[in-house]
């Protein structure tokens, strides 16, 4: 969301113009550094790796026009025609990439597999986008594919391909560009052997891996200046090349040189198409990191900058070519005129960095959006920027990428083998997203299906071209991406089926209101005195984890709140519309329900006031309940009732049913007045000075002066300060899932070894939820799905 300038576009709409203009501007130059890293180096290796083997031997004049002129349609016709004028304005709210088309088609057509969508996140002011009507054609092909479960889960498994190969990239394009970058000191010192290039290229790998955690907004002022002087200079090497050489190559833009490659070339330009896709590799980012810039922003950047510095230096490379041919092997640094080579070489490097850098981190982020829609164990995610969100920073990833990374550079050695599998990965990456954007077009824009079928089939045409070639190089490197994507995708799938078994055996054994009702408001055991804040991911019923509370313990706190932090597909929600709070039993009962919802790219900030949150947001629905005749029901009613969304941003001390009395940090010298016993305050003090970092703000509530306020709301309200009083505890369960007896092998083995290997190896519920260790209680429980 822009920020609101306070001007009248009616009024002044020059001035609107020019700041909109400025700040486009300013996050154009931004976006050089973390988005066009990746597609900016690819110069380095498409004319080599497009000329490998026995074609070395056919390079002449007219096939390096005809090379040429392949890779100027294609640099025209994906990054700039599909991405810059169309793919990118098929953002969810400002975020782009694979899960937001995802994320867009589950809210228009309900294809989400985990049934926990509710009425009133469709209220959200970020779900909802374009026109709402729906023409007949698109309407009838929405109802097919809810209808079908399986189309649902082939949707799925489509979005995790795309995601895994994303993962890919992030192995691949830091082996493929430091070592083609590195390689360059074999043409300046040829005493160098490949061992050594590889050792150097190894090393830095490992230094920018290591650096990972510092973030890269510690370094981002350097990343956009390294890309624009690399940029300028293939420009101007290029347009060097192109006059110095053979100006005639400007000739190549015609298609028909294409024609002429394939007479010239017959059946083996099949083999010089897997590297010529190479001249788009990184085009995904544009789309991807979106939500870190606009899409003007990227428009500008790309169409003004990028794409033509791209051109002239494919098309000087191509002059070089076509008068020395036998350059072919390293036609990049060979095409350098000898004074600048080394500054040039620097520069290279330090750009295969950067572009490194820019997929890395990508990775990360798409990692952390599997995790918020349940499709990828919870993992540690640190939030590196205060400012950007997106800049995130996941451990376990990272080492993971790194290994690979430094087998894939130790295993193949050289950048032609890479380079196989590279462009097997981006171009898989690319033909998932057209299929995806066809989808958009019908559901989400509401355009006809034959306009859809038009996109699809002319950008399938030319990427399933691209794809086929890279397929017949799957011997020659190119099945690590899809061996790298089948793991990845069996560990994403087998944790949504697992996460998915568990939610439908909740759902189905959910606690019976009338039993619940039947208990009285005291449930039948004695009601002790705090908060009990019970941890489930159902948004409505009562768990199956309260009644097994219930039945083994004897006891339970006088107020119960059932928790629900649920992922909504959006990506993000605004903190006015985080918390929906309804009640679960009447009155008496104090039981309450609160929701607590977060799109796919927010995170959750640990700042200890998720408590006070939470009582305040109680308070204030108590009020509005009372006040408001929708939501009123009579305390002999069977409520689950109907919920609220109360924000929690405004000044508690204004308009709010309570107000703040005392703001102290818990410690041993805390003068706050509490019914807990001696033992339990000196078991927070030394657990409070075991761990300085945990320590939270303590609030204390009290009534406003209100003498109209009705006495049952005002019982209410003190019966909620005293408990929050009394303490808080944390009921969450831990669960064992087992496949039932009757169950087939591969259902058996998914979820007894697959599932529960990942669960017992991936960080807990109660540690992703930021529960203090003190104040947790769990219980097991075991699930047959």
């Amino acid at each position: 969301m822009e920020p609101d300038s306070g001007i009248s576009p009616s009024r002044n709409p020059p001035q609107l113009s020019w700041v909109n203009l400025s700040r486009n501007l300013l996050l154009a130059y931004q976006s050089f550094g973390v988005v066009y890293g990746d597609l900016s180096t690819s110069p380095l290796y498409v004319f080599p790796l497009a000329f490998t083997g026995k074609l070395q031997d056919r390079v002449n004049e007219e096939v390096i026009f005809g090379a040429f002129s392949l890779i100027f349609w294609t640099l025209t016709t994906i990054p700039l025609l599909k991405y810059v004028f169309i793919v990118l304005s098929a953002d969810d709210n400002g975020e782009g990439g694979t899960f937001a088309l995802y994320s867009l088609l589950c809210r228009y057509a309900r294809l989400s597999l985990l049934p926990n969508q509710q009425a009133a996140d469709e209220e959200l002011s970020a779900y909802r986008y374009g026109p709402s009507l729906h023409s007949a054609t698109s309407s009838s092909l929405k109802r097919f594919l809810e209808k079908h479960k399986k189309l649902r889960v082939a949707l799925l498994v489509v979005v995790l391909f795309g995601a895994s190969m994303v993962i890919g990239d992030g192995v691949l394009t830091p082996a493929i560009s430091v070592l083609a970058s590195v390689s360059g000191l074999k043409q300046a010192e040829h005493k160098l052997t490949d061992g050594v290039v590889i050792v150097i290229a190894c090393v830095i790998l490992v230094g920018l891996f290591a650096l990972q955690h510092c973030g890269t907004h510690r370094v981002a002022f350097l990343f956009a200046p390294v890309v624009i002087i690399w940029l300028v200079s293939i420009f101007s090497i290029g347009l060097y090349n192109m006059l110095h050489w053979n100006p005639h190559i400007i000739r190549a833009i015609s298609p028909h040189y294409i024609i002429k490659f394939f007479h010239e070339i017959g059946k083996d330009a099949w083999i010089s198409f897997g590297g010529i896709l190479l001249c788009t590799t990184g085009t995904e980012a544009m789309f991807a990191d979106l939500g870190h810039f606009t899409a003007s922003s990227i428009k500008i950047a790309f169409g003004f900058v990028v794409y033509p510095c791209l051109v002239f230096q494919y098309m000087g490379q191509a002059a070089y070519l076509s008068k020395n041919p036998g350059a072919i092997s390293a036609s990049f640094y060979k095409s350098i005129p000898g004074p600048v080579f080394w500054p040039v070489f620097v520069i290279a490097t330090l750009a295969a960095i950067v572009g490194s850098q820019a997929i890395i981190t990508a990775t990360f982020s798409i990692v952390k959006q599997c995790q918020a829609l349940c499709c990828f164990p919870r993992v540690k995610v640190v939030h590196t920027s205060k400012h950007m969100y997106g800049q995130v920073y996941i451990p376990e990833i990272n080492w993971i990428l790194m290994i690979l990374t430094l087998s894939i550079t130790l295993g193949f050695r050289k950048t032609s083998l890479i380079g196989n599998a590279y462009g097997l990965a981006c171009m898989a990456v690319m033909f998932v997203t057209t299929f995806l954007m066809a989808l958009v077009i019908i559901f989400v824009w509401q355009k006809s299906i034959l306009l859809a079928v038009l996109f699809l089939l002319f950008f399938w045409f030319i990427e399933g071209a691209y794809l086929l070639a890279a397929f017949i190089k799957v011997p020659q490197g190119g099945w690590v991406p899809l061996v790298l994507s089948i793991i990845f995708m069996m560990v994403m799938y087998t944790w949504h089926y697992g996460t998915r078994k568990k939610y439908n055996f909740d759902l189905h054994n959910k606690v019976s209101l009338k039993w619940l009702l039947g208990l009285g408001p005291s449930l039948g055991i004695v009601r002790v005195p705090g908060i009990g804040l019970i941890y489930s991911e159902l948004a409505t019923g009562v768990p199956a984890i309260f009644s097994h509370f219930v039945t083994n313990l004897p006891a339970f706190h006088k107020v119960l709140v059932f928790v629900c932090v649920k992922s909504v597909p959006v990506p993000y929600v605004s903190p006015e519309e985080r918390f929906l709070i309804g009640r679960v039993c009447p009155r008496p009962y104090r039981m309450y329900r609160c929701i607590v919802r977060y799109g796919y790219k927010d995170f959750r900030r640990e700042d200890g006031d998720f408590e006070n949150q939470l009582i305040q947001s109680i308070a204030e629905f108590i009020q509005m309940e009372a006040v408001e005749p929708q939501f009123c029901g009579s305390d002999t009613s069977s409520v689950d009732g109907r919920m609220a969304v109360i924000s929690t941003t405004r000044n508690p001390q204004s308009n709010s049913s309570l107000v703040i009395a005392e703001d102290v940090d818990i410690g041993v010298s805390s003068s706050i007045q509490s019914s807990r016993s001696s033992t339990l305050q000196s078991l927070h003090s030394v657990f409070d000075d075991e761990n300085p970092e945990l320590r939270r703000r303590h609030v204390r509530f009290q009534l406003p002066p209100n003498p109209g306020m009705d006495p049952a709301v005002r019982e209410e309200l003190i019966d909620l300060i005293h408990a929050k009083e009394d303490g808080v505890a944390y009921i969450v369960g831990h669960s064992y899932v087992k496949a039932r007896r009757t169950s087939s092998f591969l259902k058996k083995f998914v979820i007894d070894i697959g599932y529960s290997f990942l669960r017992k190896n991936c960080r807990g519920p109660s540690v992703a939820l930021n529960i203090p260790h003190i104040s947790l209680i769990e219980v097991g429980m075991i699930y047959y799905v």
